[in-house]
């Protein structure tokens, strides 16, 4: 019987086996479809995310093609725009040169008119003396011989007239025939130099990504905005403009300092007041670089050699200054190529009056002696880095304030002319608002303990910043009265001046 145990035990084991195998496979077949269907749906998401970016990377392509096809649309009407100008310009000159033509054809009418009266007195004058000879050769009281000397001397004095009046005629020919040869040259001069003309104004917008910069740039209470507005002497305007900052100032060079020192504070991303003045010292020195090699591009682009490295300077300058609204630089360049054009068509010598023609206005950009005029501390400034004689002549008489002892200073005096006389080339409204702000600024650096002094938005507050050593609390709130007083009393300007005095006090140490 223990057999059938046995085998009853085997039997159940078996079947025991059997149920747990076909059991196991039902479980990992169910896990196995289970995990295909969750990778469907995984590899469905997937696929939606794809075609989401690709419909996001179509939509900003587009918009950037449709950017560029706009800006490409602007850029040829602004084009056009210019052609217009020109073709303007260029119309206005045509009627000019008619006009004096016009003018030229009537002068020569009444040259033939006075030349046939003239010559119609001769005739009558050859009468009378005609018929004097006659008388006196009819006198019967008279010899042969002193009717012969008074015939001879008809005869002198009739020869004399004639050689006078042939005189007259070559004299007023000869004049005739300058004044025609020199509005040639001119009107060649200006056809053959052809620049274009570039207005300054007083304010530079600076491009910013987001609003989140402008407050930044603003700081805790304003403190990064004063910060540089005080060492770079601009004044730094925030308001709604859309992704924009304005500097404003009337001098170049000023709004070039703010404007680079703002584009690297914002790309360093660290703004604060002791960043912001170190970045503006590096920003400086480095405009001074770039002026250097501005020069001395101009000085090869015009072939003029052997300057000093100290007017290659002045020259660069030029660029970051204007002359009645027309950047000082170009009106150089342009009066260089006018008086080298004029002298080659007279002559004399093109690279001389070039030289001359560059350097006429180095007056303007230096600081050196402002008490003298322009021209005469251009002719000193070229006399003392050794220029020729007739170049600092030239320099120092190109407004008659010194007498012209050199035939290429009336040269560069009609090339300057020419040159400021172009159709919207200079504004006076400009130049003066600048002398205006200038001398308000040199008024108020004149009084002692003023360590720099701001004339901002458009002249209607100067800012003075006064030494914490030199001045007290009670001497600048006087020293601002006083500096309103007498701007009161010797200056002229629209509307209010507010006069705003700055005393800080720094303590810097040093841990090491």
């Amino acid at each position: 019987m223990w057999y059938l145990y046995l085998l009853a035990f085997l039997c159940g084991a078996i079947a025991a086996l059997a149920v747990y195998i076909i059991v196991r496979r039902l479980v990992l077949k169910g896990r196995k479809e289970a995990i295909i269907e969750k990778a469907e749906l995984e590899g469905e998401k997937i696929k939606q995310q794809k075609i989401l970016q690709a419909k996001e990377k179509f939509i900003q392509l587009k918009s950037d093609h449709e950017s560029y096809i706009a800006e490409k649309n602007s850029k040829l009407q602004e084009t056009e725009h210019r052609l217009h100008q020109r073709e303007s310009q260029l119309g206005q000159q045509a009627s000019e040169l008619g006009r004096r033509q016009h003018e030229l054809d009537t002068a020569k009418a009444q040259l033939n008119a006075r030349a046939e009266a003239l010559e119609h007195k001769e005739e009558e004058c050859a009468a009378l003396t005609a018929q004097v000879n006659r008388q006196l050769e009819a006198v019967a009281g008279m010899s042969a011989q002193d009717a012969r000397n008074m015939l001879v001397d008809n005869m002198k004095a009739e020869a004399r007239s004639e050689a006078q009046a042939y005189i007259n005629d070559t004299i007023d020919e000869a004049r005739l025939n300058a004044a025609k040869e020199a509005k040639r040259i001119v009107i060649n001069t200006i056809q053959r130099t052809a620049t274009e003309t570039a207005i300054e104004n007083a304010v530079t917008t600076f491009p910013i990504e987001n609003d989140e910069i402008k407050g930044r740039i603003i700081g805790r209470e304003g403190r990064n905005i004063r910060a540089l507005e005080a060492a770079t002497g601009v004044e730094i305007v925030v308001d709604d403009t859309p992704d924009a900052i304005l500097i404003s100032g009337f001098d170049p060079v000023r709004r070039e300092v703010a404007r680079l020192a703002l584009h690297q504070l914002v790309i360093d991303g660290r703004i604060h007041p002791a960043r912001i003045e170190e970045v503006v010292a590096k920003v400086s020195a480095q405009l001074e670089d770039e002026m250097l090699e501005t020069g001395k591009r101009t000085c090869i682009d015009l072939g003029v050699h052997g300057l000093s490295i100290e007017l290659v300077k002045l020259i660069g300058r030029m660029k970051y200054r204007s002359s009645y609204g027309q950047n000082l630089l170009q009106h150089s360049r342009e009066v260089a190529n006018i008086a080298a054009t004029m002298a080659s068509e007279l002559g004399l010598n093109a690279k001389l009056a070039k030289r001359a023609g560059l350097l006429h206005d180095i007056g303007k950009v230096s600081d050196a002696d402002p008490e003298l005029p322009h021209a005469l501390l251009g002719a000193k400034l070229a006399e003392q880095y050794k220029e020729k004689p007739e170049i600092v002549n030239a320099i120092g008489s190109h407004h008659e304030e010194m007498e012209m002892n050199s035939i290429i200073s009336p040269i560069v005096l009609v090339a300057d002319a020419i040159s400021g006389a172009r159709p919207g080339a200079r504004r006076e409204v400009i130049e003066s608002y600048i002398k205006r702000l200038k001398g308000m600024e040199d008024l108020a650096a004149a009084y002692p303990g003023v360590t720099k002094s701001y004339a901002i938005q458009a002249g209607r507050e100067l800012r003075v910043i006064v030494g914490a050593e030199q001045v007290t609390d009670e001497q600048a709130s006087r020293l601002s009265g006083d500096i309103a007083q007498k701007i009161q009393d010797e200056m002229t300007y629209p509307g209010q001046v507010k006069i705003t005095v700055i005393r800080e006090t720094r303590s810097v140490a040093y841990a090491k």
